[in-house]
């Protein structure tokens, strides 16, 4: 790290690489053709006994093995959701090929986003002091379920040295973290960030938490329909898990090197309702759109496609329509918009990581994915919402919003390079 080089003017930051494990695929290529294709990856859970409690939908990542990827000593010591997270760090790395040396190591971070983090062992072990005692509470139980150890472990296994911290804002929390890391490199911190995000929820307990609360959609007799953001019959969420990392470098460092970039980040606006701790408000995510473009300047002057937050419940869609109107004007009505949680399910803290990857591919592939299940117009949801099939469109640049329990707003801006 060149330390004489900090805080100099500001970096221009690029996209150089992305991995991704997800309920459409265990790579960027096999959910990106999922996701255009409009297939879903809702259906019964199968994680856990679900007859004792009224959700059985998931979208759950299907055939992961840990073995494939840890030793099983390792394997046991990492909650599922720190799995996700090194599995998809190393094909981010990978995919960028950047390789971790002496020389870069304490040049390059990583921050991720985890709304929960290992919540699946936390009520494991609780189960265990329970029943069996507080005495066979596994030692391992409190790094496991802590939302920072799988940027710890992302560390230990990919010998990153850099900066290191987890991001938790609930469902804003991927988005934070690339915007985070935007702002290190930026400011001559580091020269290359690993961000995104990770969740695995899919357990009795969040389930459970989360239904309880009425944010949880229903309609178990039919999983494949039962997200459908911005739809008049829309009535919750689908938990979803996995976990997305993208590769950030300074313009300067990737050039250097002869990097592939995939886009660039060129703006991040965050802010916080101080309104209610789970209802939305319009004002501030409004707010955070326009930090966004604010930061982006010119680039943004016109945004081809936003990837909405796109829940699915009937207070965040019809508030961020609102809050979009407020931004765009009558211009909102020229926007393509689509919510891609209708195919992968609610990531949670991962999702803000999988809507930009998102982003980068319909740059890449000038291809927006659609928002499935949308067949009843909600007169409170107006936009072009990219019902049910793709649209082939040149994207120059994205918008992708992400919004959190506790009132935290996170939007970022992603451009063609």
């Amino acid at each position: 790290m060149d330390l004489n080089n900090q805080y100099a003017a500001p970096h221009r930051v690029v996209i150089t690489g992305m991995g991704l494990i997800s309920p459409l695929g265990s790579s960027v290529e096999s959910t990106w053709e999922a996701l255009i294709n409009g297939r879903t990856g809702c259906d019964r859970i199968t994680l856990f006994d679900t007859s004792n409690i009224e959700i059985k939908i998931g979208c759950e990542v299907k055939g992961f093995d840990p073995l494939a990827h840890f030793s099983a000593r390792d394997a046991r010591r990492m909650d599922r959701c720190a799995q996700f997270a090194v599995v998809a760090g190393k094909a981010a790395l990978e995919n960028a090929n950047y390789v971790i040396t002496e020389e870069n190591t304490y040049d390059t971070g990583i921050i991720l986003g985890s709304g929960i983090g290992g919540v699946g062992t936390l009520t494991t072990e609780h189960a265990v002091m329970l029943n069996k005692g507080p005495n066979r509470v596994s030692p391992f139980a409190v790094p496991m379920m802590l939302p920072d150890t799988a940027t710890g472990q992302m560390s230990i296994h990919l010998k990153i040295k850099g900066p290191n911290f987890c991001v938790v804002s609930a469902c804003a929390s991927g988005t934070n973290a690339i915007g985070e890391a935007f702002e290190l490199i930026r400011a001559g911190r580091a020269s290359t960030m690993l961000a995104g995000g990770t969740e695995s929820p899919i357990n009795a307990f969040a389930i459970s938490a989360f239904h309880n609360m009425g944010a949880l959609s229903t309609n178990n007799n039919d999983p494949a329909h039962a997200c459908r953001p911005f739809d008049a019959k829309r009535n919750g969420f689908v938990t979803g898990e996995g976990a997305g990392v993208l590769v950030l470098e300074s313009l300067e460092h990737a050039q250097a090197r002869g990097a592939r970039i995939y886009a660039e980040v060129t703006g991040y606006g965050v802010t916080n309702d101080a309104y209610h701790i789970t209802a939305p408000d319009t004002v501030g995510p409004a707010v955070a759109m326009r930090i966004a473009l604010k930061q982006a300047g010119s680039r943004a002057a016109r945004i081809d496609y936003v990837n909405a937050h796109g829940t699915s419940t009937s207070l965040n869609d019809s508030n961020e329509t609102k809050a979009i109107k407020t931004v765009f004007g009558e211009g909102a009505y020229d926007l393509t918009i689509s919510s891609t949680k209708s195919m992968s399910g609610h990531l949670l803290g991962a999702a803000g990581a999988f809507e930009a990857i998102a982003c980068v591919k319909a740059i890449n592939e000038s291809i927006i994915p659609p928002t499935i299940n949308y067949q009843n117009p909600d007169p409170e949801c107006d936009l072009n919402y990219t019902p049910n099939v793709a649209v082939k469109k040149p994207v120059h640049v994205a918008m992708s919003n992400s919004f959190g329990f506790g009132g935290h707003n996170a939007c970022i801006v992603i451009s063609e390079f």
